[in-house]
């Protein structure tokens, strides 16, 4: 019978209404697993995060749920103190890329201080790929340098995060991979028929769509990006034999401003014949409804990883570095950057890669090597770690 480890997945969450959270943490599960299978061990995972009010995304026998809150944090007792304690190692994935000061220094601190924590007890702590920084704050960057020194391992998920690590002094204990939700399980899509409709996916963000929290343009887009989406609706509705969704992957009862799903309600009413994508109960669901789709395009990231790893012509519409960093280090160069490029040109590039779905699959087919061989290195080098314990 082979030995039981606990493994605390910091900052991963089972209830995010964010899926793309959901997506990291279900899939560095994944990971986790098949790491554990070759140290020869068996693992217990601990999800550590704070609690959304949406129900669970599901049961798996070997998950178990420890939230905490902000007051926790620097308490030496309670959840986070004592989830960290019982702990074999702790796998700190910060939720994808809030392991910077450019969110504010409550954010900062909190991401920080849970490593302090781990780090304190013992236990050895394990980045896992992620996009950190930067740091734009001299405390920052001293705090951020001390802790990732004392990581077991630190890994990026792209290569601008490599190059800033590098920059910061972090290189011994560094591994470059990609973002774990590319290994995301889904239902692969039943065959249909000749002549059935050419499913086009658009996702849409409440967030950016509202203007952000501000609702003033927060995140400096180019173009006006309402008038965008409707721009992209339009175009594909004059398309013969299309049949456009819309589909959410921040999904929201709570909070207005975040939920792509009610904007897109409101879309389809004022666009008859938009098919709205259901309210997901997990992102295993959401990637599964991707994955039937012929071509996809969005800005939220992890809807379009779903689309490029169940190897659906994508375009990513960014407004963030983890974009590029993500998809350009794997050599799919397909994302639109929606804080520079004009409406004009989004739009072009938007027709070009719809125009050009067989191309755009041989290049993700191409890349998806790559994301083979960059999270089998991840897998090893967690088993190799596990076997130390």
């Amino acid at each position: 019978m082979t030995r039981t480890i606990t493994l605390a997945l910091l900052w991963h969450s089972m209830n995010s209404d964010n899926l793309g959270v959901g997506a990291l943490t279900l899939s560095n599960a994944e990971i986790l697993r098949a790491a554990a299978a070759k140290a020869g061990v068996t693992p217990h995972f601990l999800a550590m995060s704070w609690q959304d009010p949406r129900p669970d995304y599901g049961h798996w026998d070997d998950i178990e749920n420890l939230h905490f809150r902000t007051r926790h944090i620097p308490a030496p007792s309670g959840p986070l103190a004592a989830g960290l304690r019982r702990a074999d190692m702790v796998v700190d994935i910060g939720g994808g890329d809030s392991f910077t000061d450019i969110y504010g220094p409550k954010r900062f601190f909190t991401i920080w201080a849970t490593k302090l924590h781990a780090l304190r007890m013992g236990k050895p702590l394990i980045l896992s790929p992620q996009t950190v920084g930067p740091f734009e704050t001299h405390y920052a960057r001293r705090l951020a340098r001390w802790a990732l020194r004392r990581s077991r391992l630190v890994v990026s998920r792209d290569a601008p995060t490599t190059a800033f690590l590098s920059d910061l002094g972090v290189r011994e204990n560094m591994l470059e991979a990609t973002d774990v939700a590319m290994r995301l399980p889904y239902d692969p899509p039943a065959p249909r028929a000749d002549g059935a409709p050419i499913r086009v996916g658009l996702n849409v963000s409440g967030l950016l769509f509202n203007g952000g929290y501000t609702q003033s343009n927060q995140f400096g887009l180019a173009a006006d990006y309402p008038a965008l989406i409707r721009s992209i609706i339009r175009y594909f509705q004059q398309q013969d034999g299309v049949e456009l969704h819309l589909v959410g992957h921040v999904q929201s009862h709570e909070i207005a401003v975040e939920d792509d799903h009610r904007v897109n309600e409101a879309l389809a009413r004022e666009f008859p014949g938009t098919i709205v994508s259901p309210f997901f109960k997990s992102p295993i669901d959401a990637k599964t409804y991707i994955a039937g789709l012929d071509f996809f395009m969005g800005a939220r990231m992890h809807a379009t990883i779903a689309a490029f790893s169940s190897r659906v012509p994508v375009i990513p519409m960014a407004y963030s570095r983890k974009f590029r960093g993500v998809f350009g280090t794997l050599g799919y160069d397909r994302s639109v950057d929606c804080k520079s490029d004009s409406a004009d040109e989004i739009l072009a590039r938007i027709k070009d890669g719809f125009e050009n779905r067989p191309t755009l699959l041989a290049e993700i087919d191409t890349a998806l090597t790559r994301v083979d061989e960059r999270l089998d290195r991840y897998t090893d080098l967690i088993a190799q770690e596990m076997q130390k314990l």
